[in-house]
């Protein structure tokens, strides 16, 4: 049976209002049915329709420069509802949560697709501990992320003596998922994508909702033209097929053959665009990276932590770790930055479904994570900060389940000023706002959940390094150059425990 061919502005014509929409996109354009986005809005904009939408996203999409992704969805009337991981993709939303005129909540990235296939699969929800003790949890608000959101997603209950969280499950209107090629039964082929995220999910959910599936394609191929191992949505859940022949792998470039696997190159980091991490970021990603072992399976998260994998390459000890990025990559150059999330020369890619399932029994050896305040508990904020909600994409999913949690951030921010000299720090000026507070204004991470698990947790700083104890946070390392006092004691929001002699940070971490 021949699929349905639509232009993206038929294909956006045939959505209903009030529809609960799930897209499979990433940020930096990974999958991001872009044709389909914009002429959702066009549509919107010309006629008042469709309105009042939901729309379900797990790890954030679109660009800082409002212009893509579902920055699109970003207009009172069109969206009512949104479900997503990460919002920092779309700071036109992130504008409208601020002044209450959309519905918003913030669940973890892993959860929202592994949610979308228990929907798919006709299960009661989803029953994990991933959430416990953060803002998720309902005794912390329940993801719920300003005042107009009022509806809860998400219940505390005991299993078997365990507290756990039942995320509840919804039906699905309509499917955007995006591919590279599509034959005429449908069956959508991803070979030339860098990321396959949580395509067949969402396609899923929607299909077994009773609701529709439209994919966005570059190119459409002839029947029978996939291997069967090539296919990652198969015709039976798709509705419609959207050609864009302008489709573009990601917002870098059109294709790059070495991010999919159909090419390698020779010389992976002249593709990873890598700035180097001077001051105090290379000094926080050298001594995180003292917390690595041979033979760990590591992941890194965005930021500081991302700019860890260049600097194992410039070692030339890349190889000696098993490297896992949430979006379903295992090994290769970690991209950084604006394209987080793909690697050149990847060894495998995988749903960030399964990657998520990988994460969630226990499959991290060691994560490195952002860390934007930290408080005298222990507990980590990466969510909401200075005001502004960020979300969290798989943060809180990797950062449970690891065994080992590695936070990297700089001590303090806005105005901070040091200087590397003679194998330690000195501060020549504080920084306006303190990181390390009494309480952190969100949990994302939980200190206690932590304890409860076993976890080694472990935060870095360019001038001190604080680890986690049953009785509290430790200082158990300070940079040769800092005053205990003043620059560190006297700029924190809290009192650390301490032993009499803090240890020296190592030389080698603060070389030019």
């Amino acid at each position: 049976m021949t699929i349905e061919t639509l232009t993206p502005e038929e294909a956006a014509g045939r959505i209903p209002d009030g529809a609960t929409i799930a897209i499979a996109a990433a940020g930096g354009g990974l999958l991001e049915p872009e044709a389909v986005c914009a002429a959702v809005e066009a549509r919107f904009l010309a006629s008042g329709h469709p309105r009042d939408l939901t729309i379900v996203n797990s790890l954030g999409f679109g660009d800082p420069g409002h212009t893509k992704g579902i920055n699109h969805f970003a207009h009172e009337g069109l969206v009512k509802r949104v479900i997503m991981g990460l919002w920092s993709w779309s700071p036109r939303l992130q504008d409208m949560v601020e002044a209450d005129a959309v519905e918003a909540y913030c669940l973890p990235g892993g959860v929202i697709s592994q949610l979308l296939r228990e929907i798919g699969a006709g299960r009661p929800g989803l029953f994990t501990p991933v959430g416990l003790g953060t803002f998720v949890d309902p005794r912390l608000g329940g993801g719920r992320c300003n005042r107009r959101t009022q509806q809860e997603l998400v219940e505390l209950l005991e299993i078997d003596g365990r507290e756990i969280l039942r995320y509840k499950p919804f039906p699905v209107d309509l499917g955007i998922i995006r591919g590279s090629f599509a034959d005429p039964d449908g069956n959508i082929s991803a070979v030339e994508e860098p990321a396959d995220l949580d395509s067949l999910a969402v396609a899923l959910a929607a299909h077994n909702s009773g609701g529709m599936v439209i994919a966005q394609v570059r190119e459409l191929a002839k029947t029978h033209s996939f291997r069967p191992r090539e296919v990652c949505v198969p015709g039976v859940l798709v509705d419609m097929v959207t050609p864009d022949p302008t489709q573009m792998q990601t917002h870098r470039a059109a294709y790059e053959p070495a991010l999919c696997g159909q090419e390698r190159t020779d010389n992976p980091l002249a593709l990873t665009n890598a700035a180097p991490q001077a001051g105090p970021r290379q000094v926080i990603a050298r001594r995180a990276a003292a917390e690595l072992r041979p033979g760990a399976v590591v992941n890194f998260g965005y930021g500081i932590p991302g700019g860890i994998f260049n600097m194992l390459a410039e070692r030339g000890e890349e190889d000696r770790y098993w490297l896992t990025i949430e979006q379903g990559i295992h090994n290769g150059a970690v991209i950084d930055g604006a394209l987080f999330g793909t690697a050149v020369n990847p060894d495998a890619i995988v749903s960030s479904v399964n990657q998520f399932d990988f994460y969630g029994g226990g499959g991290i050896d060691v994560t490195c994570l952002g860390m934007g305040e930290m408080d005298a508990a222990g507990n980590v904020n990466v969510s909401h900060l200075n005001g502004r909600l960020v979300g969290t994409g798989g943060f809180i999913d990797i950062s449970q389940n690891a065994r080992k949690v590695v936070f990297c951030g700089t001590f303090d921010t806005k105005g901070s000023e040091v200087a590397l000299q003679n194998g330690g720090l000195k501060v020549a000026r504080p920084g306006r706002i303190q990181k390390l507070v009494e309480r952190v204004a969100q949990i994302t991470f939980s200190a206690d959940q932590a304890r409860i698990r076993g976890q080694e947790v472990v935060y870095v700083t360019e001038r001190a390094v604080f680890r986690l104890f049953p009785e509290g946070v430790a200082l158990v390392e300070i940079a040769k150059g800092v005053n205990l006092e003043r620059d560190v004691l006297g700029a924190m929001g809290f009192a650390p425990l301490m032993p009499a002699h803090p240890k020296l940070m190592a030389a080698e971490y603060f070389a030019a």
